[in-house]
């Protein structure tokens, strides 16, 4: 298992912060039939039930939110994926369809309204610490280009940060050619729903991904 740790700058200002990890062996499928009729009735549900007003009162994304305040970052200007997500299924567009294992990703999120990132494992080197970003620290965000991590909450190996809770990095992402997987679960409130989350995140691992070699650890 990769070793993840929260750095104490950021665990001072977000006191209740948890992280559920799982790293597991995974097969890449261009699409998966059944997991996408799952996301289209969630998004479904989503679209029928709820406003654009209702998005951010969402407890988790409340708590996301108030995090990224504690951190100094704007949540208006800097939506969290999770958030991000909400707001598409809401105004009645869809999801983009990348590979399974993305997808689910995107499902869990739909499901939690937690931010997650999900990682090439292999792509990773040495110890992985949940920091906040500096200024002028590069990063290149998926589909954004360069991104303002300055103040953001981010994820960083001994190479350079590759992940935050509103866009995962190019360098770490995962493609066709991914067989080792880590998905990290950002729990800004607290280590009860991030468990709850962790564990819906395993049950569609292995019923979409198949998923095999699991391990897990809930980082606090």
């Amino acid at each position: 298992m990769t070793e993840i740790i929260i750095s104490e700058n950021i665990k001072k200002r977000i006191p209740h912060l948890s992280l559920g990890c799982v790293e597991c062996r995974v097969d890449i499928l261009e699409e998966n039939h059944d997991l996408w009729q799952e996301i289209d009735a969630v998004s479904r549900v989503l679209s029928l039930s709820a406003e654009l007003s209702d998005v951010g009162s969402h407890p988790a994304i409340r708590a996301s939110r108030q995090a990224y305040k504690a951190c100094g970052k704007d949540p208006a200007r800097y939506r969290l994926s999770s958030e991000a997500l909400m707001r598409r299924i809401v105004k009645g567009n869809q999801l983009y369809k990348i590979n399974n294992v993305v997808d689910l990703v995107n499902l869990v999120s739909l499901k939690s309204g937690m931010s997650i990132g999900g990682y090439d494992a292999d792509k990773i080197r040495g110890l992985v610490s949940f920091d906040i970003g500096l200024k002028d620290e590069p990063y290149e965000a998926i589909g954004r280009g360069e991104l303002n991590i300055e103040n953001l909450p981010v994820f960083r190996d001994n190479l350079s940060a590759f992940g935050s809770p509103t866009s995962d990095s190019v360098r770490t992402c995962v493609t066709s050619g991914t067989r080792k997987f880590l998905m990290i679960i950002v729990g800004f409130s607290g280590s009860v729903q991030t468990n709850l989350t962790l564990n819906l995140a395993l049950s569609l691992l292995e019923k979409y991904a198949n998923a095999g070699e699991i391990e897990t650890i809930l980082v606090k």
